[in-house]
């Protein structure tokens, strides 16, 4: 009988988890610390994991809190997957692998293992990430923007007059009231840094991959081709844990 994990993409405040066996996911949810109806959902499983796997950007703090409450439940240790300088033919170009955001190089190596040729891989979570993958494996180089979310904080938090309470959706049509002109805004810079970075690119221009909470969105604002992977990170934690 094939074994049972459970892989985790922790961020900064919550995580997405999956049940996985022999390739099909049986459960999915997303943990909350503080939030008790998410720590029973996690906790709750009807399948217990003989596998848990890792990909955590949260602070060390947080990361022993959730290995510690995974080893109690089901007295399995938790692999946490780390940034590396390389992982199968994929090249890292920071000069210290391991100060890159781990859901940046597993949501690369997911898109290797899917998809050979130039790649761009863009994240669209709390924050924006575009990273780019030339043909033979080398990171390129990426960029990191903040999310709608943070975007619209920062103008909330710093200045006096930007206030609305209306929920308006994001669009790139020019905003006739506060609050259309902050999420249009918003919809404007994160489509045209994807625009911009691919500008940049050059030739050939690279097969996009998008994955986050907001690729649907960001894709339908862009209007480009691109595949649309939500599971991405999950898929390079896959192979990077198989991998050794």
């Amino acid at each position: 009988m094939s074994a049972t994990c459970l892989q985790l993409d922790v961020g900064n405040s919550s995580a997405k988890w999956r049940l996985v066996r022999a390739g099909s996911v049986l459960a999915r949810g997303r943990y909350r610390p503080g939030d008790e109806a998410s720590r029973q959902a996690l906790l709750g499983l009807a399948d217990a994991p003989q596998a848990i796997w890792v990909s955590s950007v949260a602070a060390p703090d947080a990361e022993r809190e959730l290995a510690q409450l995974l080893r109690a439940q089901w007295g399995v240790e938790p692999w946490f997957a780390r940034s590396a300088a390389r992982s199968g033919d994929l090249v890292n170009s920071y000069a210290d692998p391991s100060r890159m955001g781990v859901d940046r190089w597993l949501a690369m190596l997911g898109a290797r293992a899917r998809l050979q040729g130039r790649l761009c891989v863009v994240d669209a979570g709390s924050a924006l990430t575009i990273d780019l993958v030339a043909a033979d494996g080398v990171h390129e180089g990426g960029y990191i923007i903040p999310g709608p979310a943070l975007m619209e904080r920062s103008l909330l938090l710093d200045t006096d007059r930007v206030r609305f309470a209306e929920d308006t959706a994001y669009d790139l049509a020019p905003g006739r009231s506060t609050a259309q002109a902050v999420r249009h805004g918003i919809a404007l810079a994160q489509a045209g840094a994807v625009g911009l970075a691919l500008c940049a690119a050059g030739e050939p221009a690279p097969t996009l991959l998008f994955c986050g909470g907001g690729a649907e969105l960001l894709v339908s604002l862009l209007q480009v081709e691109g595949q649309v992977v939500p599971d991405l990170v999950f898929e390079g934690l896959e192979c990077m844990a198989r991998a050794g």
